[in-house]
């Protein structure tokens, strides 16, 4: 980073209220060689409650990505002002999760859209290749390269309501999210297979079991797989909502959606997330 980033400090105060996340969000999609159909592909990720052990092991469905990297800590504050990170891991990793003064909003979204325009500036690490490739060794044991996917950015979306947070970096905290929405083309026929294989070979239930056997030895308490879902499907099945309940964490089968599902399902109608039109 071009500063030091432990002259940044950590944690809401007064003035920092607003938590803003600035990621990525990967629409993962292959052509299913049996039918032709198209498939979207999700993670599985099953987490053990940190100190609460009679809490149930959850099981959700999400988009792959992750955090934006944030490069020049120090142009990012001459361009907003103050703002402190979310939580120690978060300054650790350099994460866009951080803390605002909520009048900063608005130049924080446009210096995310700016980004896109002329990345040259260098203030915001914002490929998916990184992410991608790291959530797939942790998914599927598998270590993929730029030549097995073809990825393009497709837009930029966020939210313009604050909510509270389930993160565990700082539950319950106001944030607004800001989403980079890629969707990469999986044609491989060998990493194809293995998609299909591990969504076949693992239950939610089994990642329950998985993840609590990793907490008793110490580990993180996570488990992860992928989940394969006809998207033309997916879209019928939340066109079948109202508005209110499409931004809802919503359950398909047997499977439980994150919320961000929505952020990059563009074919269907939505108010949760607006994309940003300079």
């Amino acid at each position: 980073m071009k500063s030091n980033v432990q002259q940044i400090g950590v944690g809401a105060t007064g003035e920092l209220s607003l938590r803003v996340s600035v990621a990525s969000l990967i629409k993962i999609m292959f052509t299913n060689p049996g039918d032709g159909r198209c498939m979207l592909v999700l993670e599985r990720t099953a987490t053990v409650p940190k100190n609460n052990e009679k809490m149930p092991v959850t099981v959700k469905a999400k988009p792959f990505g992750g955090a934006i990297r944030l490069v020049d800590s120090q142009a990012l504050r001459d361009l907003i002002g103050d703002f402190h990170y979310d939580s120690q891991r978060s300054r650790l990793e350099a994460d866009m999760r951080i803390q605002i003064n909520p009048a900063s909003w608005q130049s924080l979204k446009e210096l995310c859209w700016e980004h896109l325009q002329n990345p040259r500036r260098n203030i915001l690490d914002y490929s998916p290749g990184r992410e991608l490739e790291e959530e797939f060794r942790d998914t599927l044991h598998l270590e993929i390269t730029q030549y097995q996917y073809q990825v393009k950015l497709r837009m930029m979306v966020f939210e313009d309501q604050p909510v509270k947070t389930e993160n565990m970096r700082a539950p319950g905290t106001l944030t607004q999210r800001i989403y980079y929405i890629y969707e990469a083309q999986i044609e491989n026929k060998e990493l194809i297979s293995s998609i299909l294989d591990n969504h076949q070979r693992y239950t939610d239930r089994d990642l329950q079991e998985i993840a609590i056997l990793d907490a008793q030895q110490g580990g993180r308490g996570r488990a992860n797989a992928v989940l394969v879902l006809p998207l033309a499907d997916l879209v019928e099945y939340y066109r079948s909502f109202s508005m209110e309940i499409r931004s809802a964490p919503l359950k398909y089968g047997e499977h439980s959606l994150a919320e961000n599902v929505l952020a990059f399902l563009r074919e269907v109608d939505q108010t949760r997330y607006k994309a940003f039109i300079s």
